[in-house]
């Protein structure tokens, strides 16, 4: 039980239904649609595209998303990937030629084409109830009135202003300047797009005057786009993938997505009795973090589009995370690993829905960087994502660059099982650090037994690239301790990351849920 003398917020408890989102708006969205008679999968639709409204720094119809989803009155999880391919003609010898040693995170070589459209196609379709049109109709009416701005995501807007471009600052800008909190956002041209989808599915988005404006924009920026490339836009059923840690199981979206590394992780982990260290002590920091570079070091290696990688299995092997785990110093910080030449992000929405049947909804959504490439079309202002600065240009890397390919994705929705039996489905925002997250997250319930909300609010760390990320909740003694093993220890001008979740307590029939303080949203349920 949280000290109710100190700021915090209580779990949120309910019996028929709970969404937890990084914004109200889109919470209320999915309760609203769950009381109607909606499903998890229409509530999740609902509030997505909805997000894309209210954080359109971080997600938008110009991304991708993933999803886990289990079934109601079953226990069976299904993966379904909606992320997009490269455009064809993309070529990274090309690339490497024109000078580049990276893909242009601000140009329009990284505009991978947008899968998030037929995946919520295909998500209503086959798992929803309530139809299309009922589950966009939110999103559309507030594209039109409007939404205020939020302080977090005006905080975002502000520091992402500078890398908006072209049409971008006609849509996304306030006579040049980002908005400030409670200024109203609207987005008129995406409402109108968001019409066509709910009137023709997929086809309004990928084909007819919306994929000319996205093609012509992207050409005319010197983009090798063509219709051709969103007219063949799939999204593409999986098997998850999942590993052990204690007494459960992490179940995680498959590659392209990285959450192989999040089982990678906490394999890792458990070969050290985490459960005896202090929560959020120096020890328990220091040998989280040299797993996490470990685990990195193998994402950076081996995870690539699943048509292109060949090491899945060495990844998630036992053997495999007890050498690693043999090469952690209790008491020494190693040298990181050498990054790959991909480019991190930490713009990301997450939300997740249970409804009364216990269908469990677990979905990620992403432009990639603040704003996504920085582009957008002319017409109807869609923000393009960046996804294709996920690709490296090393020649012969599993993740090379290549026309028709899907870039390694740092985005990962997860679930926790235990016994067979979903409990918990769960994530959390931050791009690079979404697996070191998911693994925290894991760690927090599992080993000190924290309800959610308070294994959200816990403060974080985060190995990366060469620098140890501390939070401001951490006591000034732990960074002292930590700068004695050998890390070099900052206190990150943002907040790392932020998260959603929902525990199933079938002994009581009730659902909890939790939700970052770190972002504008919350948990409602009904």
């Amino acid at each position: 039980m949280r000290d109710f003398h100190l700021p915090g917020r209580s779990a949120v408890l309910a019996t028929n239904g709970i969404c937890a989102t990084s914004h109200p708006l889109a919470a209320k969205v999915a309760i609203q649609m769950l009381e109607a008679g909606g499903n998890a999968a229409d509530a999740a639709i609902a509030a997505a595209v909805l997000l894309g409204i209210c954080e359109p720094q971080m997600t938008g119809i110009g991304g991708d998303c993933f999803v886990l989803l289990k079934p109601a009155d079953e226990e069976r999880i299904v993966a379904l990937n909606g992320s997009g391919r490269a455009p064809a003609a993309l070529s990274a010898e090309r690339l490497r030629h024109d000078g580049h040693r990276t893909v242009p995170t601000d140009g329009p070589e990284a505009v991978t084409i947008p899968g998030a459209v037929d995946a919520f196609c295909t998500l209503s379709k086959d798992w929803g109830r309530a139809g299309l049109k009922a589950c966009l109709a939110p999103a559309i009416h507030y594209a039109e009135a409007g939404v205020p701005v939020a302080p977090r995501t005006a905080f975002d807007w502000k520091v992402a202003e500078p890398r908006l471009q072209g049409a971008a600052r006609t849509h996304y800008l306030f006579q040049g300047n980002a908005p400030q909190t409670g200024q109203v956002f609207r987005a008129p041209g995406q409402a109108e797009v968001l019409r066509r989808i709910a009137m023709d599915g997929r086809k309004g988005f990928y084909e007819g005057e919306v994929a000319e404006d996205m093609v012509n924009s992207l050409r005319a920026l010197g983009g090798p786009h063509a219709l051709e490339d969103f007219a063949a836009t799939a999204c593409t059923y999986c098997d998850p993938v999942s590993g052990t840690y204690r007494d459960v199981d992490l179940v995680e979206h498959p590659p392209n997505g990285q959450g192989a590394t999040a089982i990678l992780m906490a394999r890792i982990l458990s070969h050290f009795d985490i459960a005896a260290m202090e929560p959020f002590g120096a020890r328990r920091v220091h040998i989280e973090a040299e797993a996490a570079k470990l685990a990195y070091d193998a994402r950076n290696r081996f995870l690539a589009d699943a048509d292109h990688m060949t090491r899945l299995e060495h990844m998630l092997s036992d053997r495999t995370a007890e050498r690693l785990a043999g090469l952690i110093d209790p008491n020494r910080a190693m040298a990181s690993p050498a990054a790959l030449s991909e480019a991190v992000h930490k713009d990301t929405v997450y939300l997740t829905v249970v409804d009364r049947d216990r269908m469990a909804v677990s979905l990620i959504y992403s432009v990639y960087h603040s704003f996504g490439s920085g582009l957008a079309s002319d017409r109807f202002g869609i923000n393009f994502q960046n996804r294709g600065a996920g690709f490296t240009l090393q020649q012969g890397h599993p993740n090379e660059a290549a026309g028709g390919k899907r870039p390694m994705h740092t985005i990962i929705p997860g679930m926790i099982r235990r016994n067979g039996k979903l409990i918990m489905p769960f994530g959390v925002m931050g791009g690079a650090y979404q697996p070191n997250g998911h693994v925290r997250f894991l760690s927090n319930v599992v080993d000190f037994g924290m309800a959610p909300q308070a294994a959200i609010d816990g403060p974080r760390s985060f190995a990366d690239a060469g620098i140890l990320k501390v939070e401001r909740g951490y006591d000034d003694s732990v960074r002292a301790e930590l700068e004695g093993m050998g890390h070099d220890v900052v206190i990150p001008q943002e907040p790392i990351g932020g998260a959603q979740a929902i525990l199933i307590d079938d002994r009581t029939g009730v659902l909890q849920g939790g939700s970052d303080p770190r972002k504008d949203g919350c948990a409602l349920g009904y």
